[in-house]
Order: C-alpha cells, then sequence, then structure tokens
C-alpha cells in the first residue's frame, strides 16, 4: 500500500497535487487587504451616495486602468439613475485629479462627494500624506474655495483576501496561458513520437503577419466582412499546417533530426513575418477582427479560454478514444515494431508534425486579434515556454508517454508560478532562473522514472 501510494498516486496526480500546492502558496503568500474595483463596488458606493444625500452632486476619480474604467462607467450609470448629478468623471494621474478639482473650486461649482476607487483616493491628491497637504490636495483646495469645504471623499469598502485567489486573476492566468497551452497541445503529439519542433514560436508570429496581410491586401482592410476574415484567417492557419506537413516529409523521408528540420523552419518563418510585413507591425482595423483574442462568447469567459478547453477535450478524445491516438503512442514507444504491426508510421508523424504548424497558427491568430495586428516579433521563445509546459506536464522527452490533460496542468503550472512571482515581486530574472530549474527538475523526475528508481524500497 505504502508503495502504491508513493509510486502509482505520485506518478498519476503528481503534476495535480504541485498546481494546487503553488495555488495554496500563493493564495497565502498574497493574503492581505483588498481594495476593490469591481462592478460591485461601483454599485456600493452609488448606494452610498445616495443614501446620504439625495440629488448630490458627485465627482468621479479614476485611474486609467481598464477595471478603473468600468467602475466610472458603472458608478456614473448607477448615479443618475439614483438622481444625483456626476459634475466630472476623471480619468487619469494624480495631476488630472488636482487640476480638475481647482478649476471647480475656481468656478465655484458645488460637490458633495468625491467617489474613488482606493488607488485613486490614495495618490496623494485626495487623500495627501501628513505634512504634505497643499494647495494640490482636496483638503488644500478646500480651504481656497467655498464650494469644495463640504466635499467628502466615499471609496469602497475594503476586504481582506488573496490578489492572487480573485475571479479576475484567476482568468488573467488562464487567458495568458491559452495560446502556449493550444500549441502544446501539438507539441505533446510531436514529443509522444519522440521527436521536437522548434519552429512553433516563428509560425505563430508568420500565421499573425501572413493574416494580417491578407486582410488589408485582399480582404477589404477595414471594410472586411465575416467571411472575408475567416477566409484569411483559415489562410493564415493552413499556410502554418503545411510547414508542418513539409517538417513532417523531411524527418520520414530524408531521416533528418526533427531537430535540425524545425531548426531551420524556425529561421524560415521569422524571416519571412519579418520580409512581409517590412519588419514592422500591420494594424487591422477591420470590425470584428478581435473577436477571437479579446471577446467572449461565454459570458465571463474570454474567447481563447473557451478555444483551449475545446481543444483539449477533443486532443483528450483522439489520444485516449481513437486507433490514430494508439498509433501515435506506439510509435513513439517503437517505432519498427509499430511499423511490423501495421502501422503506418510515416503518414503518423507527418499528421503530428502538421497538427503542430496548425495549432501554432490558431496561436498566433489568437495574438493577432487581441493586438489587433500581425506582429513578426510575436513568439519570440515561445517554443521554450511550449516544451517547458509539455515536460512539467509529465511527457518524457524519448517518447511513447505522455498525457494530454497533464500538458494543460503543466502549462498551468508555469501561468501560475509566473503570476505568482510577479505579484509577490519576483524579478525577471530571477523567474528565469526558477523555469530554468523547472524544466531541469522535469526531465529529471522522468529520466529517474525511466531508470526504475522509486521513493522506498
Amino acid at each position: 500500500m505504502k508503495k502504491l501510494l508513493q509510486s502509482k498516486f505520485i506518478s498519476e496526480y503528481g503534476t495535480l497535487l504541485v498546481l494546487l500546492v503553488l495555488f495554496a502558496y500563493y493564495t497565502a503568500a498574497t493574503w492581505g487587504v483588498v481594495h476593490p474595483v469591481s462592478p460591485g463596488a461601483a454599485r456600493e458606493v452609488a448606494g452610498k451616495i445616495i443614501g446620504e444625500k439625495q440629488n448630490a452632486a458627485v465627482m468621479i476619480v479614476v485611474d486609467k486602468g481598464e477595471e478603473a474604467q468600468k467602475f466610472a462607467k458603472i458608478l456614473k450609470s448607477e448615479l443618475e439613475q439614483g438622481g444625483a448629478k456626476v459634475v466630472k468623471t476623471i480619468s487619469g494621474a494624480p495631476s488630472d485629479a488636482s487640476e480638475a478639482l481647482r478649476e471647480l473650486g475656481e468656478g465655484n461649482v458645488h460637490i458633495d462627494f468625491v467617489a474613488a476607487p482606493h488607488a485613486a483616493a490614495d495618490n496623494g491628491v485626495l487623500n495627501p500624506k501628513p505634512g504634505k497637504e497643499g494647495d494640490h490636495s482636496l483638503p488644500g483646495l478646500a480651504k481656497q474655495h467655498a464650494s469644495l469645504a463640504n466635499a467628502k471623499i466615499i471609496q469602497p469598502e475594503s476586504y481582506m483576501w488573496s490578489n492572487f485567489l480573485t475571479r479576475t486573476n484567476v482568468l488573467k492566468i488562464a487567458n495568458h496561458i491559452s495560446y502556449t497551452a493550444i500549441i502544446a497541445i501539438g507539441m505533446t503529439l510531436v514529443i509522444i513520437t519522440a521527436g521536437i519542433d522548434l519552429s512553433v514560436g516563428s509560425l505563430m508570429a508568420f500565421a499573425a503577419v501572413i493574416t494580417a496581410w491578407m486582410v488589408q491586401q485582399w480582404g477589404g482592410g477595414a471594410d472586411a466582412g465575416t467571411m472575408s476574415l475567416i477566409a484569411c484567417c483559415l489562410g493564415g492557419m493552413v499556410m502554418c499546417g503545411l510547414f508542418g506537413v513539409f517538417s513532417g516529409v523531411m524527418v520520414t523521408a530524408f531521416h533528418i533530426p526533427a531537430f535540425i528540420v524545425t531548426l531551420g523552419i524556425m529561421m524560415i518563418a521569422r524571416g519571412l513575418a519579418h520580409i512581409i510585413s517590412g519588419t514592422q507591425p500591420i494594424a487591422v482595423d477591420a470590425s470584428g477582427f478581435d473577436w477571437l483574442g479579446s471577446q467572449a462568447a461565454i459570458p465571463g469567459v474570454p474567447n481563447p479560454v473557451s478555444l483551449m478547453i475545446i481543444l483539449f477535450i477533443l486532443a483528450h478524445i483522439l489520444m485516449t478514444r481513437t486507433t490514430l491516438g494508439r498509433y501515435i503512442y506506439a510509435v513513439g514507444g517503437n517505432p519498427e515494431a509499430a511499423r511490423l504491426s501495421g502501422v503506418p508510421v510515416k503518414w503518423v508523424l507527418v499528421f503530428v508534425y502538421a497538427l503542430c504548424g496548425l495549432l501554432a497558427g490558431v496561436a498566433g491568430l489568437i495574438n493577432a486579434s487581441l493586438f489587433t495586428s500581425g506582429n513578426p516579433k510575436f513568439g519570440e521563445g515561445e517554443e521554450l515556454q511550449v516544451i517547458a509546459a509539455v515536460v512539467v506536464g509529465g511527457t518524457s522527452l524519448a517518447g511513447g508517454e505522455g498525457r494530454i490533460l497533464g500538458t494543460l496542468i503543466g502549462a498551468l503550472i508555469i501561468a501560475v508560478i509566473y503570476s505568482g512571482m510577479n505579484q509577490t515581486g519576483v524579478g525577471e530574472h530571477m523567474q528565469k532562473v526558477v523555469f530554468g530549474l523547472l524544466i531541469l527538475a522535469a526531465v529529471l523526475i522522468d529520466q529517474l522514472k525511466k531508470r526504475g528508481f522509486k521513493l522506498s524500497d
């Protein structure tokens, strides 16, 4: 029983356990006071103001962040529905808020409340630090202008929670890792066959650039319709798939090591991306082009995350429920034995490289849609992140062993570590050290397992 717990359990569920431990650690490490900027916080502030004074005159102060902008929009709507008057909405730096307050004071515009999240209210303009109160601050200006004398600051209530374990951050983690995880599906299949694909980062950039170029040149540019956009996107994906087919043919027909073939494709695809784009991003201003990268078909879930989940489910079914999946494992385990058993080894290898290229193209489209441009610098170093996700997820570099869901967990582990280290103030260079050690640890564990290492006798 002890051996079962120490070997089989760790082998099957070790990566999931690591993911849960990391979640728990960063949840505890980032526990503290949370200053909300959510829609609920905006409604809370509006309710306080309306409940305290009817027909109140309100000034809203927020920063330029996306969440703060949503906060201001919802707050204004709620206040106006409740009968309050929004005199001014300021979005920007502390100096902008200070200047707006000064102008209102000089114009003798009466203000009852200044509504602001903590990030804006604590910036030294509304609530100056002790000993630094002056004309730039609300208290200082209130001494000069009677219309500001009774202005009261209203902020959302703070609470204790983990900055890591929030819905926004969890979705950010999933969204951040989505395109890496999608490519990792194809890389998992390639590595299971004992191969490698170093071209995925460059293919990602190529797909983004060629798609943007086709939209601008052939699709109608800013006037491109839905069908034109779909055709251009499919064209970019197919071209990346053809690069994958070429890699597979070179590996199978000419027996060139996959490392060399895909290294060459990496350089070719990156070079073509720079040539086509003129080394500059190709902007796409067609309506609807941002749908895949920035919008949410399922409310609250970004489209890249939804697509990632769908593709992982399909890949899991492929590898566990189909003949092709069994062929892929057989080729990775022993290609000669697989050939003698009737497995079309060459076609299987061409398929996995083609699929890997195709999924790299999908990742490129996600980035192009997110940034509404095709940038030849997309995906620089992405192949290392993808390989890391696959290896950390338990796929053996020797081939014949690996799981699609393990790759998903591996990608999430990397994303969690990245997000957690950013929130705990770990520097960029130290992050590289950590990721390097993580990859080495994953490879070491794989090698020890293959040599029959056991945690106990």
